[in-house]
């Protein structure tokens, strides 16, 4: 309720470390039985496609930081507790495709994963632009705040937009990254297997 910066280390937080950790950590045996309902499994295949995820989280992310929204929500708890587990069900979708746990909702492939994870620095980071170069202050709550740091109410927005462009966008290249030298590394079993059984 201070920093408008404070609060996108937060949304980053939920986003981009907690879901995450909660995919990484529940094993595909754990979910399994709601799949067992017809109608969970066929959405659920739907919306953990490619295409649906990086739409729901960026239609999510974008709404809830358009000024109106946002401003709502800061001054409505309830409503910022609906925001945050709008963020987590949104980045827990987007982040399936990458890190899914379970065959019957499988994982893209490695370079379509990175085609993905390309992709979804642009919306983030356009959201987090206008946020880092607007000339007046969209969030009038934190100007209202008492300063707990030296920085006025346009500053901390600046500062708030570039925590969420640049930390943001580094997630995603890292996960890219990654998925980059684990691509590499079973085109290179591939290449084994078909020379062992050649030989």
């Amino acid at each position: 309720t201070y920093l408008f910066s404070a609060h996108m280390v937060q949304h980053l937080v939920l986003t981009m470390v907690v879901t995450p950790l909660l995919i990484g950590g529940t094993p595909g045996w754990m979910l399994r039985p709601a799949l067992r309902s017809r109608a969970v499994a066929a959405i659920a295949r739907r919306i953990t496609t490619g295409p649906a995820a990086f739409a729901i989280f960026n239609v999510t992310i974008v709404v809830w930081h358009l000024p109106p929204l946002y401003n709502y929500a800061l001054t409505h708890h309830p409503v910022h507790i609906v925001q945050h587990l709008c963020f987590l069900v949104a980045s827990t979708i987007m982040w399936w495709p990458v890190m899914s746990t379970m065959p019957e909702l499988p994982r893209l492939s490695y370079p379509k994963q990175m085609l993905y994870l390309v992709l979804m620095t642009l919306p983030m980071s356009a959201v987090a632009m206008l946020i880092t170069y607007s000339g007046t202050v969209l969030f009038p709550p934190y100007a209202a705040a008492p300063r707990v740091w030296e920085l006025s109410p346009l500053q901390d927005q600046r500062l708030g937009g570039l925590v969420m462009w640049i930390p943001g966008g580094f997630v995603f290249i890292g996960v890219l990254s990654v998925a980059f030298f684990r691509w590499v590394a079973e085109l290179e079993r591939q290449d084994r297997a078909a020379e062992a059984a050649q030989a």
